[in-house]
């Protein structure tokens, strides 16, 4: 196995490896590191996640299929990432549902984490807050807690109480705790007194109005790779956890940060087996944001990850939230799907009729988790008259629209215009959705790739990213 360290003074191979361990399907890219080869796909591979077993063994598979395809990738360095056995889970507790609770909560989303519970402690005597933890953890089943709370310099009472109560009632995961710095050391000793192992990250709020995850974010996926990537016991062998460089979605937006900063505003739309996620890089207009319902201020940055949105595992809730689990045969392909989460199209009696099936759970999967992230804008009368009043985060002038899921990158020809054409539909009004600009696909899963590159291979990464970029403008137009 290549050592994960190599290249980290410089460019040691003229190839790397980029993986992503997923929670179906394991991908490897084969990207080139000098002159024209920079930042190119030279091969790829794919296999099962072997989650029933050992995930080397697909991670082994696939180095084999490139080292078959290119003799070099043998001896590339290898970077991943991974969303293997359910990805990571996180649970935040904060003061106040709507102000520190919610901020965490939009830290761990765009973290690379799926938010299982959200707990607001304001309100609650020691003993509530104790109970109601221990039943929260017990049911959500997290990897980490996101400790939140208080503007810095104000109040730590509350926050002081969350952390002795989550001590109390059990927990002796890993925590983040982003709240109130100026009770950082007090919060770090009631952690260490109970055995808990802890990051201390800048707050998420340091005053009121104003969210500042990036502290957090890092945080997060430092414990990630400190304490998750191991306790979930996906492998036996040592190397696993040091080839691992982060949770996919995070290493994915970091891929759509930098993929923004070369096309201008951009929302990536991922469909997965279990959930279907949003990432989208777009700057804040300062009237917008006084416009926004949001209690808490939004970011350029945005993450959501709709967990009952998915081809596999979330089928049948993908149904029900479309309302269209009415339909016998497709609630019956829905429900195979969810007991059969390896099951293709190429595997079923008639692989036409199981592509229908698939482009139709993609297109409801996709359109609602635009919406959700979207928002609407709506005319309301105020005491200044009427204003427009918006909620989500508005992407009708985004520059570019990725698709990417395996039901995009496998499907039937003109999958793609079937799936994101039918998502953008506006048939309700006031959808604050993709109105033109460009779509584009990523076929090969580069964007894992272009964050798994850009801190150690930046040239290469922004190359690759480019490689996206490139084949936008044949693409199909949103404009309707």
């Amino acid at each position: 196995m290549p050592s994960a360290e190599a290249g980290t003074d410089g460019v040691a191979g003229a190839t790397v490896i980029c993986l992503d361990v997923g929670s179906t399907f394991t991908k490897a890219l084969l990207v080139g590191l000098c002159g024209a080869e920079e930042g190119q796909v030279l091969a790829t591979a794919e296999h099962r996640t072997t989650v029933e077993g050992d995930v080397m063994d697909g991670v082994d598979a696939c180095l084999a299929q490139l080292a078959a395809a290119d003799p070099r990738a043998r001896d590339a360095e290898v970077l991943a990432c991974s969303s293997a056995g359910g990805g990571l889970r996180i649970a935040v507790l904060g003061n106040e549902e709507f102000v520190t609770a919610e901020a965490g909560r939009r830290v761990a989303l765009s973290s690379g984490g799926t938010v299982v519970a959200v707990v607001a402690a304001a309100g609650r005597s020691a003993t509530d807050l104790e109970r109601h933890l221990r039943d929260a953890v017990a049911e959500a089943r997290p990897d980490v807690v996101l400790l939140t709370g208080g503007t810095d310099g104000g109040n730590a009472e509350v926050l002081l109480t969350a952390t002795a109560a989550l001590v109390a009632a059990g927990w002796r995961g890993p925590v983040v705790a982003a709240g109130n710095v100026d009770a950082a050391e007090q919060v770090g000793d009631l952690l260490a007194a109970g055995g808990v192992p802890h990051v201390l990250a800048p707050n998420v709020v340091p005053r009121i109005g104003v969210l500042a995850p990036e502290g957090a974010r890092a945080a997060v996926r430092e414990v990630f790779l400190a304490h998750v990537i191991g306790g979930k016991h996906l492998s036996a062998r040592p190397d696993f956890a040091a080839l691992v460089r982060g949770a996919t979605p995070d290493v994915v937006l970091t891929g759509v940060e930098l993929l923004a900063g070369r096309a201008g505003d951009v929302v990536v739309v991922d469909v997965g087996g279990a959930t279907t996620d949003v990432h989208s890089v777009v700057e804040i207009d300062p009237e917008d944001a006084t416009l926004a319902r949001d209690v808490v201020a939004p970011t350029r940055v945005t993450r959501t990850v709709e967990g009952d949105l998915g081809m596999r595992w979330s089928a049948v809730s993908t149904l029900e939230a479309a309302g269209l689990d009415d339909d016998p045969v497709l609630l019956d392909a829905a429900r195979q799907r969810r007991e059969r989460p390896g099951l293709l199209p190429g595997d079923e009696t008639d692989p036409e009729a199981a592509h229908a099936v698939e482009e139709r759970l993609a297109r409801a999967a996709v359109g609602l988790a635009l919406r959700r992230h979207a928002g609407r804008s709506r005319v309301v009368v105020s005491p200044e008259g009427r204003v427009v009043e918006r909620t989500g985060r508005d992407l009708r002038e985004v520059a570019l629209l990725v698709g990417s899921g395996g039901v995009l990158r496998h499907g039937r020809p003109g999958v793609r215009e079937r799936v994101l054409r039918g998502a953008l539909a506006d048939d309700g009004g006031g959808w604050q959705l993709p109105e033109g600009g460009q779509v584009a696909v990523d076929d090969r899963y580069v964007l894992a790739a272009v964050g798994l590159l850009a801190g150690r291979h930046p040239g290469a990464a922004t190359r690759l990213a480019d490689s996206l970029l490139a084949q936008a403008p044949a693409a199909l137009s949103v404009e309707a």
